[in-house]
């Protein structure tokens, strides 16, 4: 028994693990790296196993960054099963589908920059992987896992899939591995969400455990309490709009925008934000997550589910336009002030973001609220950072708006939240960290005083 890392191994983006087992080899997640152009080159170097080896893949969740490359994964010869939630099979299909789609955009775009620039001979540019290749993936979906439900996925190898708390149908996988007459427990966190929040339920715990492999994404820092995020965040759009300007939201297509939607129906109704206000969803990817939401009430907390029992649909309110048509995101480019306008993707690493960002980073009466982590290399982590101008298609845009970054609506556990999940598992004997900056996963590892830490690189490879 084996268990390898690919990915996600002293960064943040990527995870991708493998765990070798009575001749079965099952992979965990299979995401894309995010960032700058050498993060680019690094998906498409190989994963450092052969991909028609790997008998299933177990998919804790839809995030680009742990789905992203199932694609590439099925054009390069995986032919086995995929196993992940119901929830989390919808939304998997709509990311993998839009970063393709995005990906051959980008391509070629790039290709007829380089043709007016005289550089038509060159070898044109190639998406990581196209549409056809991300509709081919979809058939390697196979079982759906309910929560708290024991599988096997392969003869020596159970699955248990809890709920992490992180998006919808996110899911902590364990592992109960048997080989040779030997046992072992492992329990993979996936991404740990934030607990008592107001849309989904809080994480949930294995126990007796061997081997614990755990995300460290804020390892370091703690989150700002909710509620005062939520005060910053209606401020931040009210005073924008007495200084006349729009407020641009840089938002991930699934959990963000159906949480920001959520509290800013809760702020027109208890009167903090104005009846009037005209909130633009700008993404077609958060459009359908938003409705394949509504689809699995199943999976909220208490209050969500009653509102939806109630008749009402808790993501509404008035003045929200979904924005599907590319002609009619231009058109928001006409609106001169009084509008929030929520675009992909969060780390403004593509989609339609890019273009209100040209639009609205030199207005100083504009305000850019960002909403989530920005990975380094990031063009939102660039702005997060103070850059005085950004490159946005070819062009060097000043960052004259106001620059709000807003982080209790994080997705993920904080640092104490991380660590009373870790206590409520009652620990393992080895503890391996992952998908963390270095300092956070270095700031965490101090905390964990009777386990055996360790800090996996790339492609290393450990006895269980």
């Amino acid at each position: 028994m084996n268990i390898s890392f690919h990915g996600a191994d002293q960064g943040v983006t990527g995870s991708c693990h493998l765990v070798e087992c009575a001749g079965a080899r099952i992979l965990v997640d299979c995401g894309l790296y995010q960032g700058g152009r050498s993060i680019e080159e690094e998906n498409a170097e190989p994963f450092g196993f052969a991909p028609s080896d790997i008998d299933a893949l177990l998919l804790t969740h839809a995030h680009l960054d742990h789905c992203g490359r199932i694609p590439l994964l099925a054009r390069r010869g995986f032919r086995g099963e995929i196993i992940t939630t119901p929830a989390s099979r919808e939304l998997a299909r709509l990311v993998m589908l839009d970063a393709a789609n995005l990906q051959e955009e980008e391509a070629a775009r790039n290709n007829r920059r380089a043709a007016r620039h005289g550089r038509g001979r060159r070898r044109e540019e190639q998406p990581l992987y196209s549409v056809l290749d991300a509709l081919n993936s979809l058939d390697a979906f196979g079982r759906c896992a309910a929560y708290g439900e024991r599988l096997e996925v392969v003869a020596g190898v159970h699955a248990t899939f809890l709920d992490a708390g992180h998006i919808l149908g996110s899911a902590s996988i364990l592992l109960e591995l048997e080989e040779g007459g030997q046992r072992r427990r492992l329990l993979f966190s996936g991404d740990l969400g934030n607990r008592a929040r107001p849309l989904l339920r809080d994480p949930e715990v294995a126990s007796e455990l061997d081997v614990i492999v755990m995300e460290t994404t804020y390892g370091d820092r703690a989150h700002k309490a909710l509620q005062p995020t939520i005060d910053e965040f209606y401020e931040a759009i009210n005073a924008t709009f007495r200084r006349g300007g729009n407020v641009i939201v840089p938002t991930f297509a699934m959990e963000r925008a159906q949480e920001l939607l959520y509290f800013l129906r809760q702020g027109v109704e208890r009167g903090i934000l104005s009846q009037a206000i005209q909130v633009f969803l700008d993404s077609p990817m958060a459009i359908s997550a938003t409705e394949i939401f509504r689809r699995h009430p199943e999976a909220y907390g208490d209050d969500t589910r009653a509102i939806f029992q109630s008749g009402q649909d808790p993501f509404q309110l008035p003045g929200l336009h979904f924005t599907r048509e590319t002609a009619d995101s231009m058109a928001l480019n006409r609106i001169g002030g009084g509008a929030v306008i929520m675009a992909g993707s969060g780390m403004c690493t593509g989609g339609r973001i890019r273009h209100h960002l040209k639009h609205h980073l030199w207005r100083r009466d504009s305000s850019i609220v960002f909403v989530g982590f920005a990975a380094r290399g990031t063009l939102a982590r660039r702005i997060v950072d103070g850059a005085d101008s950004v490159r946005i298609f070819g062009e060097e845009i000043p960052v004259h708006a106001s620059i709000h970054t807003i982080n209790g609506f994080s997705a993920h556990a904080d640092r104490q939240e991380l660590l009373d999940w870790y206590r409520r598992t009652g620990g393992a004997p080895v503890t391996y960290l992952v998908h963390g900056d270095a300092d956070a996963m270095q700031a965490f590892a101090d905390l964990l005083t009777d386990t055996d830490v360790r800090m996996p690189a790339l492609h290393d490879c450990h006895p269980l």
